[in-house]
């Protein structure tokens, strides 16, 4: 038995979503469009798993943040897939794919057959037993990847009020849930090896800031350690957590957030890799011609790097699955993606974005010693800003930043760059626009990336684009504060 569809989107998470709702809008006939997942519900907004759906009160729920509702789209219920003719496998894993022969084995033993495949499998959760530790399966220790391990966590956070917590890691994760659970009046202490948190993303300077608010909090932080084992009582739930460093904290939960590893394994020899995930060119094509990938499984040309990247942000996993659909749709209408990074995140009162690349020489601004104050960061390399990072700004003022980011502006002295500090980006952003400098494309993107200068109407066009993020972003915090 099988069944046969036009496009399969492979996976349920936001990409999913967002594909979806772009293939509908773009004419899609009924019965042509299938996605097959292994979560039992539709596509959703994962951020809010970490902020909205922790709260001790009015927690965010399902059906209240399906995707689109995360970019001020439409909520996509099941009803509304029924609706437009989408078929929603759900539930539902594959065992194996067959790229040649366009077929897909799921793990109820069905056979779906596709011309077009858009591989949107994302990411799983790196587990403790990957480092040598065991104790995932004791029901006081928690990941935070899916709605299942959400529903995990509450029962958790519920089961002990008052009590004592230990959050493994000191990344989005990491620092996302320990502010929800402070909000939810828990003792938390965060561990991780770096000498800092957010170390893929934070200067030392930055992160200074943002951990002496979470201290202020009644947040403590064990940093340059890791977690050596669990201590377990006769039911199996762990009571003490023992560091590497000899350290034994007493513990009522655990939260673990340790990394994400790309689910590639399907295509493994059948699709060219790179990055930890599937290699694709600018319209997220892959080595395979009838099949794409996108979201956080999809390592694509970053045109701004002139090099690939894998980012593993939700605001790439939306952009990407536009992108991909009209590139599917209307190829001849479609241009290379054209993305720069985008981060950002909310927690407790406090709000940041960040633009581009954290490389090269780093200029501040404003007062990073007072809590609730205004301030932020360039980054210069190779005499140009590649990089901007924002607290507390304005819908304006993230604008600016992400124009200047884009646009490139040389700069000659950090220390002039240092002076005029968040107004050199307010004043550039407001300036005639102009083309960025040409990109020196790295030979490890040969065949992926256009080597040619970014003509005038790429600029354009492209500062738009950033200029909508840092507008979106600005009025997500505000008004869907708890996703």
């Amino acid at each position: 038995m099988g069944r046969a569809f036009v496009y399969v989107i492979l996976g349920g998470g936001v990409s999913a979503g967002y594909a979806a709702l772009e293939f509908v809008r773009r004419g899609v006939s009924h019965g042509e469009l299938c996605i097959i997942s292994d979560e039992p519900v539709a596509p959703y907004e994962r951020p809010a798993l970490s902020k909205g759906f922790l709260l001790p009160e009015a927690a965010a729920r399902l059906p209240s943040f399906h995707t689109c509702v995360g970019a001020n789209e439409e909520r996509l219920t099941p009803k509304w897939y029924k609706e437009h003719g989408v078929e929603l496998v759900l539930g539902t894993g594959v065992k194996s794919a067959d790229v040649k022969r366009k077929t897909l084995l799921t793990t109820t033993g069905e056979t779906i057959s596709y011309k077009i495949l858009i591989v949107a499998t994302g990411a799983r959760a790196l587990k403790l037993e990957e480092f040598g530790v065991n104790g995932s399966d004791a029901e006081n220790v928690c990941y935070l990847r899916d709605i299942a391990d959400a529903n995990r966590l509450v029962n958790a956070i519920q089961s002990c009020p008052g009590g004592n917590a230990i959050v493994i890691g000191g990344g989005y994760v990491g620092m996302e849930c320990a502010a929800s659970l402070v909000i939810n009046k828990i003792n938390v202490t965060m561990v991780f090896p770096e000498a800092h948190c957010m170390a893929r993303l934070f200067t030392p300077k930055i992160a200074s800031y943002y951990e002496e608010y979470y201290k202020s909090r009644g947040i403590n932080f064990v940093k340059g350690t890791v977690l050596s084992s669990f201590d377990f009582d006769s039911n199996g739930k762990v009571t003490d957590v023992n560091l590497r460093d000899g350290t034994k904290i007493s513990v009522d939960m655990v939260v673990v957030g340790i990394g994400i590893r790309p689910n590639t394994g399907l295509f493994e020899g059948q699709l060219t890799l790179e990055k930890g995930g599937i290699k694709v060119n600018g319209t997220f094509q892959s080595s395979n011609s009838s099949v794409y990938a996108i979201g956080d499984v999809a390592a694509f040309p970053v045109k701004a790097f002139g090099e690939m990247r894998r980012l593993e942000h939700v605001d790439s996993a939306r952009k990407s699955a536009k992108h991909a659909v009209s590139a599917i749709m209307e190829p001849d209408k479609t241009g290379e993606f054209d993305y720069i990074p985008f981060f950002y995140s909310r927690v407790f009162t406090l709000s940041w974005q960040f633009y581009g690349d954290n490389a090269g020489e780093v200029v501040y601004y404003g007062d990073l010693s007072a809590s609730g104050s205004t301030f932020g960061a360039y980054w210069v390399n190779k005499g140009h800003i590649v990089g901007a990072f924002l607290e507390g700004g304005t819908r304006e003022e993230y604008e600016a930043i992400a124009k200047t980011t884009r646009l490139r502006p040389a700069i000659e002295d950090l220390n002039e760059l240092e002076r005029q500090g968040l107004g050199f980006a307010v004043t550039f952003s407001q300036k005639p626009e102009a083309s960025p400098p040409p990109i020196e494309v790295k030979s490890s993107t040969s065949g992926l990336l256009l080597e040619k200068p970014l003509y005038a109407w790429h600029a354009t066009a492209g500062v738009v684009f950033a200029a909508s993020i840092a507008a979106f972003a600005y009025f997500y915090g505000k008004r869907r504060r708890r996703w």
